[in-house]
């Protein structure tokens, strides 16, 4: 029904591109990825876990096959090339690797939609547009085919999940623990998604008078949105 919503004129189009987006991506996938599990476990417990797990990896690869059937293959691809580098059943067994980690995405986006709001109104963190971040759009690029598509659209959601995840993170920790690490290689290994360690974060020499002074400097009363420190629309004043 996805794949021809588009092809059912402005209102099918209309449809299928809110899908592609949040909050309408969040339904489409928990459609395909959680509601089963959820029956299968409120039907027969773990075996039904089980069950719908193997109806969902099954109904993948009939997809799979489908869309690739259905689809001129292009002279290279991406999991053949990259296999003839580390070889097939490696790179295969990689990707399928990679699945174990989608309860996670599911857990830091639970966080996002259930965690983070409240924060926006009791301490005006802000706010943030999320169907920015958490989208789909490969797609719509040419030569992904079949296997090849449904891995890049993982990746597509699994790093807009993410990145709202560190960015929402960036004003929960410059606000609450602006603190620099004592380990330098900590400091420097995180800095790349919390750039306020190297933005006005205190050192560790100094003590809890100088952490109120920059929570006084950075933060006031009247503020609308206390944003990490780096963030753009602090530059904008």
């Amino acid at each position: 029904m996805l794949y021809l919503l588009p092809r059912l004129g402005v209102i099918g189009k209309e449809i299928s591109d809110k899908l592609c987006y949040a909050p309408g991506i969040d339904l489409a996938l928990s459609y395909f990825m959680l509601i089963p599990i959820l029956i299968g476990s409120l039907t027969a417990r773990w075996q039904g876990v089980g069950i719908s797990l193997l109806a969902e990896f099954t109904s993948l690869w009939i997809w799979i096959f489908a869309h690739e059937s259905l689809h001129t293959r292009p002279k290279s691809n991406i999991h053949s090339t990259l296999s003839t580098m580390v070889g097939k059943w490696r790179n295969h067994l990689a990707v399928w690797i990679t699945a174990l980690a989608i309860p996670l995405f599911w857990l830091v986006r639970l966080a996002e939609i259930v965690v983070y709001p409240p924060l926006t109104w009791l301490v005006k963190l802000p706010k943030y547009e999320t169907k920015e971040w958490v989208n789909v759009s490969r797609q719509k690029f040419e030569g992904l085919i079949g296997y090849d598509l449904i891995w890049c659209l993982y990746c597509d959601w699994m790093t807009g999940v993410w990145s709202l995840g560190s960015e929402m993170l960036r004003n929960v920790e410059s606000f609450w623990c602006p603190i620099r690490f004592y380990s330098d290689k900590k400091c420097e290994n995180c800095k790349l998604d919390f750039p306020d360690i190297d933005n006005g974060w205190v050192l560790p020499e100094g003590n809890i008078e100088d952490v109120t002074q920059l929570l006084q400097e950075k933060y006031t009363v009247e503020q609308e949105k206390r944003s990490w420190f780096g963030h753009s629309s602090r530059k904008e004043k």
